[in-house]
């Protein structure tokens, strides 16, 4: 039996040709980790793009996550200036649009999900993740912020869903998947529109995400180790 990876990216926004995040994702389309499940399973990643859009984006994430039933879901976003691959602590309920959409929506200081907890935390063991990327050579810290834009909106939307969706055979769908986001940095044909961003090559988010996707796989229960930041 193979189990299914859900990883995401985003489509291009604020007028940029392209998004490492789905740039990254579409690589792995159908990459199978170097992992075996508890029966001997095996495990295929699937790519899906969401649009920049608040609400669309969740409405084909949701969809996603129907048509796969998969057992990991990484969300992906670009963070401009990062020079880093940050997988993120803790989605907030809160969408403050800076800039438009891609259809021109701005929402401010409005909730993700009405009546939904002020925050949730994620489930993916993101210091193992750090742990393991700067093992491979690949710069990579935990960040304690997914900003307040589309990146935040999929990312505690995720995981409102699978902490209140329920699996094809009626268990929670929380304990069949773990779900979280990482944001990544921008790549060099990015960079060259912004002189002076940080950027990191496809070739090197793709493995970092390889890592990021078996450490998840494989890793029950996160190391406790200094992550943390002073702002």
């Amino acid at each position: 039996m193979t189990h299914h990876v859900l990883l995401t990216g985003f489509e291009p926004f604020d007028q940029d040709p392209l998004n490492p995040s789905w740039e990254v994702a579409r690589a792995l389309d159908r990459w199978q980790p170097a992992v075996m499940g508890r029966a001997g399973d095996a495990f295929e990643v699937r790519a899906a793009q969401l649009p920049c859009v608040f609400g669309d984006a969740v409405v084909r994430l949701q969809a996603a996550i129907a048509q796969w039933q998969p057992v990991l879901v990484i969300c992906l976003g670009l963070a401009g200036g990062r020079s880093e691959i940050t997988p993120e602590r803790v989605a907030i309920n809160v969408d403050d649009a800076r800039i438009p959409d891609n259809a021109g929506r701005q929402p401010v200081d409005t909730a993700v999900q009405l009546q939904g907890p002020t925050a949730y935390f994620s489930t993916l063991p993101i210091k193992a993740m750090v742990r393991n990327l700067r093992t491979e050579g690949i710069p990579a810290s935990v960040s304690n912020t997914a900003g307040t834009f589309v990146c935040n909106h999929v990312f505690y939307a995720l995981m409102h869903h699978l902490a209140q969706a329920t699996t094809k055979d009626g268990r929670p769908q929380a304990r069949e998947a773990r779900g979280g986001f990482i944001h990544v940095p921008a790549l060099p044909e990015l960079a060259a529109r912004h002189p002076g961003m940080s950027s990191m090559a496809l070739a090197t988010q793709v493995r970092g995400l390889q890592v990021a996707i078996e450490t998840a796989l494989s890793v029950a229960d996160d190391v406790r180790e200094v992550g943390g930041a002073l702002h």
